[in-house]
C-alpha cells in the first residue's frame, strides 16, 4: 500500500511540474532551461546536507522534496524537447544499481566492503570500455573536478595524486610551497591583471589545502565552521544593538564583535 501511495504522490508531482511548464502555467517556470536551473540543483543539494546535519526530520523531508523537484523539472524540460524522460532517468539508475551490485542481484560472493568497492570500480570502468589499471589519472581527476565542490575536489585530487607519487618529502616542503604561492599572489595583486590574480589565488588555495591534507584536516569543515561562527557572532551583535549596523562606526562594530566573541567563547 505504501508503495502505491508513493507512486501516486510522485505522479502528482510530475503532473504539477508539467502544468507549471505548460503555456497556461507559470511564466518563470516556463522560462527556465537546464542551464538556468543549475544553481538551484547545487543549492538544494547543500540544503539537504545542512538539514541532515541539524537532524531536523521535517526539514530533511522538505529539502529532499525541493531536490526532487529539481530532478523532475530537469526531466520535464528534457522530455519537452524529446531528449529523455523521467522514466528514462529512473530506469537508467535502476539498471546501473543492478549492474554494480552483482553480489545482491547476481551470483557474486563478497567477503568485505573493500571487495564491494573493488567490484564497483571494475564494473564502472568496464562500462566505459576500460579496466581500473588502464584508467588515466588525468581522467579520474577531471571527474573529481566536475562532480565535487571546489574545496572537496581539490582535496580529492591532491590525495589521489599523492597516492601515485606526486607528493612532497615532508611537511616543511609543503609550507615552503604555501609561502611561495603567497608571495606570487601578493605580486599578482600589485602588478598583474584580474585574471592572473585569480589564477594565483587558486594556486594559493590549493597550497593551503595541501597543508590541511598533511595535517589530516578537512578544509571544507574548517571553512563551514568559520562561516557558522561569523554568523553566530553577528547574531549576538544584532541582538543587542538598537540601530542598523550601518549606523555604527568601525570602532563600535569591532567592540560589539569582540563582545560577541567573548560571550560565545570562540
Amino acid at each position: 500500500m505504501e508503495g502505491n501511495e508513493s507512486l501516486v504522490a510522485l505522479q502528482e508531482l510530475i503532473e504539477v511540474v508539467a502544468k507549471l511548464r505548460s503555456p497556461e502555467g507559470c511564466p518563470w517556470d516556463l522560462a527556465q532551461t537546464p542551464e538556468s536551473l543549475t544553481p538551484y540543483v547545487i543549492e538544494e543539494a547543500y540544503e539537504v546536507v545542512d538539514a541532515i546535519q541539524t537532524g531536523d526530520k521535517g526539514a530533511i523531508a522538505e529539502e529532499l522534496g525541493d531536490l526532487l523537484l529539481q530532478v523532475v523539472l530537469q526531466a520535464q524540460i528534457a522530455s519537452e524537447s524529446g531528449d529523455f524522460s523521467l522514466q528514462d532517468v529512473a530506469k537508467g539508475i535502476s539498471q546501473k544499481l543492478i549492474r554494480r551490485h552483482p553480489h545482491v542481484f547476481g551470483d557474486v560472493k563478497v567477503q568485505s566492503m573493500d571487495e564491494v568497492h573493488q567490484n564497483w570500480e571494475t564494473i564502472k570502468a568496464a562500462e566505459k570500455g576500460e579496466t581500473p589499471e588502464s584508467q588515466k589519472l588525468s581522467d579520474k581527476l577531471s571527474r573529481y573536478r566536475r562532480s565535487l565542490p571546489p574545496l572537496n575536489a581539490a582535496m580529492k585530487i591532491s590525495q589521489t595524486a599523492a597516492n601515485v607519487g606526486f607528493e612532497w618529502n615532508n611537511v616543511d616542503e609543503v609550507w615552503e610551497k604555501f609561502h611561495e604561492e603567497l608571495g606570487e599572489f601578493q605580486q599578482a595583486l600589485a602588478e598583474e591583471t584580474p585574471a592572473r590574480q585569480e589564477s594565483e589565488l587558486g594556486d594559493l588555495l590549493f597550497a593551503i589545502i595541501q597543508v590541511a591534507r598533511w595535517h589530516k584536516l578537512d578544509p571544507s569543515a574548517g571553512l563551514q565552521g568559520t562561516s557558522q561562527r561569523f554568523i553566530q557572532r553577528l547574531q549576538k551583535m544584532e541582538n543587542v544593538i538598537e540601530r542598523p549596523l550601518t549606523d555604527y562606526s568601525l570602532e563600535e562594530l569591532d567592540a560589539l564583535w569582540q563582545q560577541a566573541k567573548a560571550q560565545l567563547g570562540h
